[in-house]
């Protein structure tokens, strides 16, 4: 989420690795297992859900979930569900953190115990009351206190069942309750604007004495306020409770007036505590970021320093390669600087920089980026962001493929199954890899320019160092592109965007076949049986012991590693980018045709986007891409319904609801890129819908009148490549600031004119000339903190 205050924009994020539950209570009946899964929740909201664990007390889910949290919030919170025989799903309890605590557990292994999961406990939002007490003397002369409350409004109230159809009751809590005073129930919106008065008789009517009032104040300071809010609902089983507060009149005090917002709270029921233990507990590792981002002109001094390091002779010597070598993790320097680099263009000169000087220190070719160094670091990164498509056309039908298919392809004799033959695994196994291999070494024309530069700059390095050796020019390339990029997606397919949750363990172990024999096919070596530990994957390996399967990757390798022979081309096959259920308004196609909201299932390619009535069956509607025009966000009181965006085309707009506020964003972020390349973008929008005749926001009675508002989706970009610069300068100052002990250290060895070596051996740093320690000296530090 980006909060703008005065040109500070904050940054909301958070990873989550889901690893196992465990002691769940057994099902109740003859058979004590459960079918169990996990859900990711903002508050009430579910943004992420893991793969049902079947027949299992201790569920092991091994998944992650990130994202960008595009509002705020107060608990992330975890459930465990339960889906028994007839597809009905039961929660059995959850982990609740709240958003202050998030800090305590950062990037930790934590056991929490679950809790029990109450309907009334699940509340969130806030109401806003403004209460006053005042006398009033009946003409008998007696004398009697009314309270007036007047219910404002309410904020983030939960969406119960997709709904939220609010209403509040308001009584009087003492000696004897009054009957609660309703509002008038407020449709579609979570943040209803009531703004209602109610009248209370606080206290019995009394002669009008000193003693008698004494009385009267004391009744009142034991008296309270009660007000619940309500969720309107068509079932039979009633309305739904979403939370509610007491305030005791004390808090008038003597000005008899309060004006206050208040947390709704979960309603006491009275029900028996469940022991800590019983429900079992959950083991996460919770990653929350908060970056704190200044206007663009603070970041240009650190920022110019960091992308003039790929010009600095040596490349050692740089800012950005200091960063590198400090770090604990070459990883966290890694991804904010290629992210940087990339958004300014610069990411192919400054990882050919440091690649060169990578190969030059290296002694023998066998080990060439064997290492996790800063190189090899940056490289993966640069292939996660740019080639993610390239992965989805590439291995994705074929992945979801051997998903579908469950065949047996276990060749190790010991895990064989009594009803499998050996000889039936590996043909089908076999089979796999061989269509793998064929879509991968066929692919050369999809791969992106940027990484074909990058192979480029890594071959000639290879080759120029180790002129002997003629295999170095591929294996150098074939250490990247295999080990690190088609292999690892194989074997965790979800790590990747190629599926989205682990596949089941068949057909993980399937997959972790496939990964082993193809990386061991592209990485050229000498001895292919050396690369097997497992005697079963070295005699499997015998049936590709054949001249062509190396042939083809060395022409792929070719393909990829010869800088611009080719421009990066539209890819004819489509990519399916995303998809999955949503609703949307009918477009009124028909001048007389009803619009109503309906529930289809949408497919987005980089050709076209489709909605359908179901998946799998034909499409409904198709919007090619280069008809969208724009998409924006949809002001929620256009329709009174959350988390709603539209799609802009030249005659129409259609209107989409998604499930969850970072569904809606990851939607609008996907369609926004793969439509930025029209050159009819619009410049202004319409934020609200065209409604009985008339804009809602600019009240133009015109549809076809052009929009009130800038866009906000940016000049045309390449699909992966969207980055913001400032929030990556952020986040590098971030990692200058806490290693800043290692670099007054540092600072003090290049001063020490007796250190012989660069930095000390706990540093990990190469050894330099004295040349080399005053271009460092000058890169590192800069008198005066105005240059960071």
């Amino acid at each position: 989420m980006a909060v703008e205050e005065e040109g500070l924009r904050v940054f909301q994020s958070v990873k989550v690795k889901i690893g196992e539950a465990k002691n769940i209570p057994p099902y109740p009946g003859p058979n004590r297992m459960r079918d169990c899964y996990c859900t990711v929740n903002l508050d009430q909201e579910e943004v992420f859900r893991t793969k049902i664990i079947e027949k299992s007390l201790c569920p092991f889910y091994g998944e992650d979930f990130y994202c960008e949290i595009p509002r705020s919030f107060r608990h992330l919170s975890f459930y465990i569900f339960d889906r028994d025989v007839f597809r009905r799903d039961s929660s059995i309890g959850k982990v609740a953190v709240k958003k202050e605590d998030l800090q305590k557990y950062h990037g930790k292994d934590t056991w929490f115990q679950l809790q029990p999961v109450c309907a009334d406990s699940e509340v969130q939002g806030k109401v806003h009351l403004e209460l006053r007490l005042s006398e009033v003397i009946t003409d008998s002369g007696a004398v009697c206190h009314k309270l007036a409350t007047r219910v404002l409004e309410c904020q983030g109230l939960p969406i119960v069942n997709g709904q939220c159809d609010p209403y509040a009751a308001v009584s009087v809590l003492g000696p004897s309750r009054s009957e609660a005073k309703k509002t008038k129930v407020k449709r579609k919106t979570n943040n209803p604007q009531f703004d209602e008065v109610f009248y209370f008789e606080v206290t019995r009517p009394l002669s009008y004495t000193k003693r008698q009032f004494d009385v009267e104040e004391e009744d009142v300071d034991k008296l309270a306020l009660r007000v619940d809010l309500w969720n309107a609902s068509n079932l039979k089983f009633g309305d739904e409770f979403l939370g509610g507060v007491r305030i005791p009149l004390k808090v008038l005090g003597q000005a008899g007036v309060h004006d206050a917002w208040y947390f709704l709270q979960p309603r006491d029921n009275g029900n028996k505590s469940v022991k800590a233990d019983e429900l079992g507990s959950l083991r996460l590792n919770i990653v929350y970021t908060e970056d704190h981002v200044f206007p663009s002109e603070h970041y240009s001094p650190l920022r110019d320093l960091v992308l003039h390091s790929a010009s600095v002779e040596p490349v050692s010597a740089s800012a950005a390669h200091i960063l590198g070598e400090v770090c604990r993790e070459k990883q966290e320097a890694a991804i904010p600087l290629v992210r940087l680099y990339l958004h300014s263009g610069n990411i192919v000169p400054f990882v050919s920089a440091i690649a060169h000087a990578e190969v030059n220190r290296t002694q023998d070719p066998n080990t060439i980026f064997r290492g996790n160094s800063l190189t090899s670091k940056c490289i993966d990164e640069t292939m996660k962001l740019a080639g993610m498509h390239y992965l989805q056309v590439t291995l994705k039908p074929i992945i979801d493929e051997i998903c579908a298919d469950h065949k047996p392809c276990e060749i190790d004799p010991v895990k064989l199954k009594e009803s499998e033959h050996l000889e039936t695994n590996r043909e089908n196994l076999r089979q796999y890899v061989d269509r793998i291999f064929n879509v991968i070494t066929t692919s050369g024309v999809r791969c992106p320019t940027v990484m074909c530069d990058i192979f480029f700059s890594l071959r000639e390095s290879a080759a120029t160092r180790f002129q002997v050796d003629q295999d170095v020019k591929y294996t150098a390339v074939s250490s990247f592109i295999f080990l690190r990029f088609f292999a690892p997606a194989i074997l965790s397919p979800n790590l990747f965007q190629l599926r989205p949750h682990h596949p089941d363990p068949c057909t993980s172990r399937t997959l972790t076949l496939i990964s082993k024999t193809i990386q061991t096919l592209g990485s050229l070596a000498k001895s292919k049986s050396a690369n097997f530990k497992e005697s079963y994957m070295a005699a499997f390996y015998d049936y590709f012991n054949e001249q062509k399967y190396a042939d083809a990757v060395k022409n792929f390798l070719d393909l990829i590693s010869s800088s611009g022979r080719w421009n990066q081309r539209s890819i004819e096959t489509p990519i399916m980018l995303k998809e999955g259920f949503m609703i949307k308004r009918a477009q009124g196609r028909n001048r007389f045709g009803m619009k109503n909201f309906k529930k289809r299932w949408f497919r987005l390619t980089n050709h076209e986007f489709t909605y359908h009535k179901t998946k799998g069956e034909g499409a409904l509607c198709s919007i090619p891409i280069e008809n969208i025009l724009a998409v924006e966000r949809l002001e929620e009181e256009s329709f009174k319904m959350k988390n709603m965006f539209q799609v802009i085309q030249p005659e129409r707009c259609l209107y989409i609801q998604a499930n969850n506020c970072v569904e809606a964003r990851d939607w609008i972020d996907i369609l926004t890129k793969v439509s930025q390349c029209n050159r009819k973008r619009l410049s202004t929008y319409h934020p609200s819908a065209y409604l009985n005749g008339h804009w809602l926001c600019c009240k133009f009675s015109a549809d076809s009148a052009p929009g009130c508002t800038p866009c906000t989706g940016g000049l045309p970009a390449n699909i992966q490549l969207d980055v913001d610069g400032d929030r990556e300068s952020e986040r590098i100052f971030t990692l200058f600031s806490s290693y800043m002990p290692k670099l007054v250290k540092m600072q003090g060895d290049l001063q020490d004119p007796e250190a012989d070596r660069f930095c000390g051996p706990d540093l990990g740093a190469p050894a330099c000339t004295v040349q080399e320690r005053q271009v460092q000296e000058d890169q590192i530090w800069k008198p005066g903190a105005s240059n960071w």
